[in-house]
């Protein structure tokens, strides 16, 4: 589509779109952070970091990533596809990945501070980036046919189990010293 049509489309002039946008690729940048990083996904991260139970907060992050894949997983197919034969898609669909990643580190930080998180923080980070990532979410449920639900009730156990330490108990600790 080129820019002409799109500016017919949105009866507007194609210098408008020009103007905006700059090119394609903006305007494919402004459809994703609407998609992405809205006002919903925003109240999302909100509550979860807000919430005082460090395996709530991770749970809490299974539905915002269900809600990311679900919306996007058209676009970035065709992202993937489209980056092979033009670069600067690639480029958006990495710069997008480094964007996600740094998003979570307030994640990680507010697990470590709760001090519940288990591997330390460059691994736990590495593994809550994966787990809600694109890929992952694409072979379980485009590929293998799992419901988006099924999707994030996995992902929210695993992302408990792979990223907090279980509670201590003080009767735990002071049996371990009166040997």
């Amino acid at each position: 589509m080129t820019i002409e049509a799109i500016a017919q489309r949105a009866e507007v002039s194609a210098q408008s779109i020009y103007a905006i946008f700059k090119s394609k690729t903006g305007i494919l940048i402004e459809l994703l952070n609407q998609a992405t990083f809205g006002a919903d996904y925003e109240d999302a991260v909100r509550k979860a970091l807000s919430a005082s139970d460090p395996e709530t907060r991770l749970r809490l992050a299974a539905p915002i990533a269900r809600q990311i894949h679900d919306a996007q997983s058209a676009t970035f197919d065709l992202l993937r596809g489209a980056g092979v034969v033009a670069p600067e898609l690639a480029k958006l669909e990495q710069e997008r990945e480094n964007l996600r990643y740094e998003r979570q580190e307030r994640m990680i930080i507010s697990l470590s501070d709760a001090g519940r998180l288990g591997p330390d923080r460059a691994a736990a980070r590495d593994i809550f980036w994966t787990l809600t990532g694109r890929d992952v979410y694409r072979m379980l449920v485009r590929e293998r046919g799992w419901t988006s639900q099924k999707y994030q009730d996995w992902v929210a156990d695993t992302l408990v189990q792979s990223l907090l330490t279980t509670a201590r108990t003080n009767a735990g600790s002071k049996s371990g010293s009166e040997t």
